[in-house]
């Protein structure tokens, strides 16, 4: 049966692909990947295959690729940055090869959201803290529903991680002050997650936005709101605690 690979490459860094991923890249026939996203160490692995830059193609022109060479029997790989299976549009593709007879499978790939919480050196969950991750986007050509409205999701006071919406930060910490984060609330911004040029800028949601338009940054960036990038406290975990019993360990007595 003809199929066609989906496979998230990582967010930059050429070490931190998935040996599966690694291994369809250098098997394909046929790759089309995600412009200049992807590293280049990781395209040079592609040996024999024939690339496409997805970047300069529309749905159409993709779609046909992807149909034409795996009916052909050929390996078909559609390399996405990060994981493909946030923010990557990888539903449509999928939906349009099946209804050709055409099977997908989704190779995950680390994502840049985790990255960037590595290059900050934090943890996104801390007991006493927050338990709660809420990844999404800011409003612009691609609209969201009215209960996904920044104001709203920041009423959980839990991380938040934006995609895709550097460019729009001022909007983003005014919702989020409207919501209910203090101007206080930490606040970062990581560009090019793990790449060389990777920047890492700190501050609040009070000053951020200064800091980042300081450096210029506009786009290929991830935002993260939440006291969890500098807790004034937080509660140890209970999992390796000498009072707690879990299946594997029994509490010791004090």
């Amino acid at each position: 049966m003809p199929k066609v690979y989906f496979v998230g490459c990582g967010p930059g860094d050429p070490d931190l692909i998935t040996v599966k991923a690694k291994k369809l890249i250098q098997k394909a026939d046929v790759m089309v990947y995600s412009g200049s996203l992807i590293p280049s160490p990781i395209l040079k692995l592609c040996k024999k295959g024939k690339l496409y830059d997805a970047a300069k193609l529309v749905r159409e022109e993709i779609f046909e690729i992807l149909q034409k060479n795996s009916k052909e029997n050929k390996i078909v790989v559609r390399l996405h940055d990060g994981d493909p299976t946030i923010y990557g549009a990888i539903k449509e593709q999928i939906d349009n090869l099946q209804k050709e007879g055409i099977e997908s499978e989704i190779i995950p790939g680390v994502t840049s959201f985790l990255a960037s919480a590595a290059a900050l050196g934090i943890q996104l969950t801390l007991p006493g803290v927050t338990q709660t991750i809420i990844i999404t986007r800011a409003e612009a050509r691609t609209k969201v529903p009215e209960r996904e409205k920044i104001s709203e999701l920041a009423k959980h006071n839990a991380t938040m991680v934006f995609y895709l919406s550097v460019h729009l930060l001022s909007q983003i910490v005014k919702q989020a002050i409207d919501g209910g984060y203090s101007k206080s609330t930490p606040a970062a911004v990581v560009y090019r997650a793990s790449w060389p040029d990777q920047k890492v800028i700190v501050g609040t949601l009070e000053d951020i936005t200064k800091k980042v338009r300081a450096e210029r940054i506009i786009k290929t960036a991830i935002v993260i709101i939440g006291d969890v990038i500098q807790p004034s406290s937080y509660e140890y975990s209970r999992l390796y605690d000498k009072t707690f019993t879990h299946s594997f360990r029994k509490a010791k007595k004090t």
